[in-house]
């Protein structure tokens, strides 16, 4: 019976895999987390945290909301990144103006590129997606 759930699981598609508790993964050698990590998924919005180390502190409120017209008329046109935190959980990595414009709007998911890393890795990742955007502070 345990094989038919996962064969269903994996119908289903990538969102269904990281919802399924006998497959969860916390590094790439897992099971199943080459058709994770490194993979673009679409993730409930509500399974994402804010990086408590965000490199940038200011977002500013009018940019913030043309860029959520920008995304309701076009959709998420690059996805955000994330970190895998705990079960069906994840922590940004990088995106938060795109996540912050998606929950603006009521959008329930959000295409996301999915990563492993330690707190190091992610505000390393974090900074360089940042180094090169403006009002970073």
């Amino acid at each position: 019976m345990a094989k038919a759930t996962r064969k269903q699981a994996l119908g289903r598609g990538l969102s269904a895999l990281l919802k399924d508790p006998e497959n969860d993964i916390n590094s790439v050698s897992d099971r199943n987390a080459d058709k994770v990590v490194g993979n673009i998924v679409e993730l409930d919005i509500d399974t994402i945290e804010v990086n408590p180390f965000q490199p940038r502190s200011h977002f500013n409120d009018d940019t913030l909301q043309e860029l959520a017209s920008s995304i309701n008329e076009l959709g998420v046109i690059q996805p955000i990144t994330v970190r895998k935190s705990d079960f069906n959980k994840f922590q940004l990595v990088s995106g938060e103006r795109r996540y912050r414009a998606s929950k603006l709007i009521g959008l329930r998911t959000i295409p996301a590129y999915i990563r492993i890393a330690n707190d190091q890795e992610s505000l390393e990742m974090a900074l360089v997606e940042n180094i090169q955007r403006q009002d970073l502070d």
